[in-house]
């Protein structure tokens, strides 16, 4: 909504920097709404009235240290009238009375800034209508010093006590007074430990390090104890969602709440503000000391480690179910290795598993990626022996910020949830993540615990958050353990209790050929596929595309089930290359691509020239690629019953083209041997990519992808497509396992 005063504001940046795109200062729109674009501007036209050179959106320290040098008081007198025109136009921007903009620093605008400096908390450390240095930094930027959203009035008087107490200190600065936890709020709360504990200005830096550590050490409270320690460790319970009063007294109910806090988060339950409880307020990893009863890492479990990690305490442990590194790369042994769940089980060890491939960023989430690696994981998980029950915790491995969690990550964790509820539940989902991302994703209810990985404390979705109540395991620190064969490098993880993974496992299925898919999985499998690419926007009618899900699955599946298991033991692949994607390019033909087709038969046939080399067939195959593929099998001598072409005769390119136009089987096969070719990296063809391992059974998802890509070529969209073509890769790879392991 539009406020009138606001475009006020803005019309006073865009008339009086009317030169504002040369000076640095750009031209607002005049819609009468707040925006960072607003306060930059205005913090711009600032630095400009300043005579600060390199204007930036930054209210850093050089602006600070010139308006302290040459305006320390704005006032009724003594300022430029452009300076308190931005004083005027920021009140408005901030909801206050700004007076006229008019360059008069009036008893509306005098009385507006005792309110500002009322609801930031400032004052007593800054009595008077004068604009201080601080207070401006504070006037122009986005933070509410006043409740919003729902926000806490506890935590609100928290926000203005630590502004009043500390605004004077050199790198304490104003915080939002919105009854909200955040980042900033959480850095304030260290640098105000570190103040109260007599740090020195720029000595105090927000680090939780080992001056700050043997500090709070120093300063165990307890029933009884009072003054401003009990301010902040009331402040620090609050913050971290705990039922408490904001106060200078130690009290009973106080030292309750902190026995329930404390066995909340496994610590030792002695109702005092010890090292390990405040650690655990102040920042995600708490004490690292502590001992965990958990860890995960990228090693194999053998018995020597297991001996090692039962010696330090730990019987949980969390490993991979997939190594997304082709050939394992730089870690090996991430993937459970063979006969390592045995090893666990006879240690007497539990084992959790994980499940993360693509994950590195928002655009590695979305709802059908979702489904796809919930299949993956089943697939997986199945392969390794997991049994039904078994809790599998997905990873979001990066920092997710909170719209990227709404946009991304909770559609993504739906699929996940959906492709479990398909499979019946055999599995349960968990959630890998900083704290905001496991509890959205918990409160969403598509995860019923979190694994938290609170060693990444400066994490935007970490830092300000408190642990996710249904916390399975917390991640704290990563350590080695044990000596000789008995060494292994562990993130170590506090438990809960909420999960145990599991102690005795199903044999692994191993690594199998692919065999006729079972007459009674087709029907799941028709089904599971037209779902999935319904979660893509292809609908089971067909659509726009010249053909329903039934016409694609039925003639790049079962109908030449024969021929794709022939397929698939000469070549050493995975059926599901194959199907994927024949029925991928099937699905993906257009009343558009069937007029081409008919052109160029038609323009042979008239001319005996070849016109376009348009993709045909049902795995929409281009000539030239054919003849690459063909010639190079030819040339590999796994290739035989057609002759070498020449891709510069038109004969040939029409002879080729036009098999797989007309056959079926000629077209299937061309499948396989174009992912041949491009596994060895497409000598000759129009990708300079690097070959692979030659096709085995197991490749690793990372290879599957690049597999799938290359056959639909080296740009951009074919990066972003072959992850949908993964997760129909999955569900095709379910049904043939379980055919291929009856």
């Amino acid at each position: 909504m539009a406020d009138e005063m606001v475009r006020a504001a803005q019309q006073f940046i865009n008339t009086t920097y009317d030169n504002g795109a040369k000076l640095g200062i750009s031209r607002l729109d005049e819609n009468g709404q707040t925006s960072w674009t607003v306060m930059y501007a205005l913090t711009r036209a600032l630095q400009y009235e300043l005579g600060i050179s390199g204007l930036s959106d930054n209210f850093g320290p050089t602006t600070l240290s010139t308006l302290q040098s040459k305006y320390p008081n704005i006032h009724a007198s003594g300022a430029p009238g452009n300076i308190v025109r931005i004083v005027q136009a920021g009140l408005y921007c901030k909801g206050y009375d700004g007076g006229g903009i008019d360059g008069t620093y009036s008893e509306r605008v005098q009385n507006s800034v005792l309110s500002l400096k009322s609801d930031m908390g400032v004052d007593f450390a800054y009595p008077g209508s004068d604009v201080v240095p601080k207070v401006f930094k504070g006037l122009l930027n986005m933070d509410p010093y006043v409740t919003v959203n729902g926000g806490s009035e506890q935590i609100r008087a928290v926000q203005q006590w630590m502004n009043g107490e500390f605004v004077n200190r050199r790198d304490f600065y104003i915080v939002p007074c919105d009854g909200h936890h955040s980042r900033t709020v959480a850095t304030a709360m260290l640098y105000a430990v570190q103040y109260t504990i007599g740090m020195a200005d720029g000595v105090a830096n927000g680090n939780f390090g080992p001056g700050t550590k043997s500090g709070i050490k120093a300063h165990t409270l307890s029933v009884g104890s009072s003054g401003t320690w009990v301010q902040l460790f009331t402040a620090g319970m609050l913050l971290n969602a705990r039922p408490v009063s904001f106060g200078g007294t130690f009290t009973s109910a106080l030292a309750d709440a902190v026995r329930s806090f404390q066995s909340f988060a496994k610590l030792p339950v002695t109702g005092q503000g010890d090292f390990s409880t405040w650690a655990s307020l102040l920042v995600s990893y708490g004490d690292q000391d502590r001992k965990g009863a958990a860890c995960d890492g990228v090693t194999r479990i053998t018995p020597d480690r297991a001996k090692a990690l039962k010696a330090e305490g730990i019987t949980i442990v969390g490993r991979y179910l997939t190594n997304p590194v082709p050939g394992g790369g730089a870690v090996p042994e991430k993937e459970i290795q063979s006969g390592e769940l045995q090893t666990i089980a006879d240690e007497g060890m539990r084992c959790f598993p994980i499940y993360q491939t693509f994950g590195r960023g928002a655009s590695d989430f979305s709802y059908p990626l979702g489904r796809a690696a919930g299949q993956a994981a089943i697939n997986a998980a199945l392969d390794h022996g997991f049994r039904s029950g078994t809790r599998i915790f997905f990873a979001v491995d990066f920092d997710a910020y909170d719209y990227e969690v709404t946009d991304n990550v909770l559609p993504h964790f739906k699929g996940i949830e959906d492709a479990m509820r398909d499979d019946g539940n055999r599995y349960t989902v968990g959630v890998y993540g900083p704290r905001n991302v496991c509890t959205r994703v918990s409160d969403a209810g598509h995860a019923s615990a979190s694994f938290v990985s609170d060693m990444s404390s400066g994490f935007s979705g970490n830092f300000g958050y408190p642990l996710p109540t249904n916390w399975a395991y917390d991640q704290i620190v990563t350590k080695t353990v044990g000596s000789g064969s008995g060494s292994i490098n562990i993130d170590v993880n506090i438990a809960s209790g909420r999960d145990s993974g599991q102690g005795s496992f199903d044999p692994p299925r191993g690594v199998k050929p692919d065999t006729r898919l079972s007459p009674d999985v087709t029907t799941a499998m028709e089904t599971d596929v037209g779902k999935y690419m319904e979660s893509l926007g292809f609908p089971l009618d067909g659509g726009l595309r010249s053909y329903q899900h039934w016409k694609c699955f039925e003639r790049t599946v079962t109908a030449h089930d024969d021929l794709i298991t022939e397929l698939s033991n000469r070549h050493n692949m995975r059926k599901a290359l194959i199907q994927t994607t024949a029925y991928w390019e099937m699905r993906h033909i257009a009343p558009d691509d069937e007029a081409a087709w008919a052109a160029v038969i038609l323009a042979f046939n008239t001319t005996r020239q070849y016109i376009r080399d348009t993709s045909t067939g049902i795995a929409k195959q281009r000539a030239v690629t054919l003849i690459g593929a063909w010639n190079h099998a030819l040339d590999k001598g796994y290739g035989s019953g057609q002759p070498r072409r020449d891709v510069s005769v038109d004969e040939d390119k029409y002879n080729a083209w036009k098999q797989a136009y007309d056959s079926e089987t000629y077209a299937l096969t061309s499948v396989a041997l174009i992912h041949r070719w491009d596994i060895d990296g497409k000598p000759g063809g129009d990708d300079d990519s690097p070959a692979l391992r030659q096709p085995t059974l197991g490749y690793t998802d990372q290879e599957i992808y690049e597999v799938l890509r290359r056959y639909q070529g080296p740009g951009d969209v074919a990066y972003e497509e072959a992850k949908k073509r993964m997760g129909l890769y999955y569900v095709m790879e379910k049904y043939n396992s379980i055919s291929r392991n009856l």
